[in-house]
């Protein structure tokens, strides 16, 4: 351990502690192991007092500590968590929750609750503890996932959705979505980032635990990137001189107005990039290409909205050896 000199008779050594400097100053040189005992002294008095917090202090506390690091709508909804939990689990001191405690917060949690709302609030749970209270060792029974098979709009859904918007102020940012824009991505799109037929997608406009909205980078790294247009949208861009002027939530709402209006099943904005995913796959363009057009940072969600295109050319590729062995067989 460094021991630095900081004037005639003072001096201090320093240590990194999850992410924050704790100095220890002295009056004398020490030796090596009085600065060791007494950093290892300070540490034990920092831990102490994080175990004496309560939860809902030391998860704020972890919040605050991320509201640089995470986006504004995970901080956001990190923020909202907190209250979210049962106040009696809220008060409790760190140092007083123990599995069965967390058990019981699972289990009152589960009622009227999805498994993955649930597994949400544990994980945020466990990266509290985890910061505060380490030497906790949780190991809980969590709700099992309940696999969903959301609908995925079809290609004539699709058509049907485009010719209702058409000439509208949502025609532009819904057609974009079949393009794999998220909508965060849409709302803050604008004109200069459109070159010809190509789309720079750079930024994201999100909520912020204020609810105000905000720009922010897009949501990984592999989300910045740039896809290409149909020539007639990118024109027609620019001659009105922006993408999208409204709220957000306004998209969604005109996207469900139609639903109803024509008739087809209830999706959300979002599942239209899975419509894109599906389609690009049908199409027969590579993995890692769809990949890049819709800013997966995984291919493990992008494969997991396209695996019934996958499914049903499986099908057709195993009625198509059926039927040449039938001819072999029978012709």
């Amino acid at each position: 351990m460094k021991i630095e000199k900081r004037g005639t008779d003072s001096y201090r050594i320093r240590k990194m502690y999850k992410g924050q400097m704790y100095t220890v100053t002295f009056d004398h040189k020490p030796t090596q192991k009085e600065a060791m005992l007494a950093m290892a002294d300070e540490l034990n008095k920092i831990k102490t007092a994080h175990t004496q917090m309560t939860f809902q202090r030391a998860a704020e506390s972890y919040v605050d500590m991320k509201r640089n690091v995470l986006s504004p709508r995970t901080i956001k909804e990190y923020s909202e968590s907190v209250n979210r939990f049962p106040e009696w689990f809220r008060k409790l001191p760190i140092s007083d929750i123990t599995q069965v405690e967390i058990n019981k917060l699972i289990n009152e949690l589960s009622k009227g609750r999805s498994p993955k709302t649930v597994r949400n609030y544990h994980g945020f749970l466990t990266a509290v503890l985890g910061t505060f209270y380490p030497s906790l060792k949780i190991s809980t029974t969590l709700p099992q996932k309940v696999k969903s098979e959301p609908y995925t709009p079809s290609q004539e859904d699709v058509k049907r959705i485009l010719e209702s918007v058409k000439d509208t102020a949502y025609e532009i940012p819904i057609t974009l979505a079949c393009y794999g824009m998220r909508r965060s991505e849409i709302c803050a799109l604008q004109a200069e980032d459109i070159e010809g037929d190509i789309v720079h997608i750079n930024k994201a406009l999100v909520m912020d635990e204020n609810k105000k909205w905000v720009i922010k980078n897009t949501k990984t790294t592999e989300s910045t990137r740039d896809i290409i247009i149909p020539k007639e949208l990118s024109e027609k861009i620019r001659k009105q001189g922006y993408v999208y002027n409204g709220y957000p939530e306004s998209i969604t709402r005109c996207l469900t107005r139609i639903e109803k209006k024509i008739g087809i099943p209830h999706f959300s904005l979002h599942k239209l990039r899975h419509y894109f995913a599906s389609e690009m796959s049908a199409l027969g363009v590579p993995e890692a290409d769809i990949l890049r057009m819709g800013g997966w940072e995984t291919d493990h969600v992008m494969k997991s909205v396209y695996r019934h295109s996958m499914m049903e050319k499986e099908e057709k590729a195993k009625r198509d050896a059926a039927e040449k062995l039938r001819n072999v067989l029978f012709s």
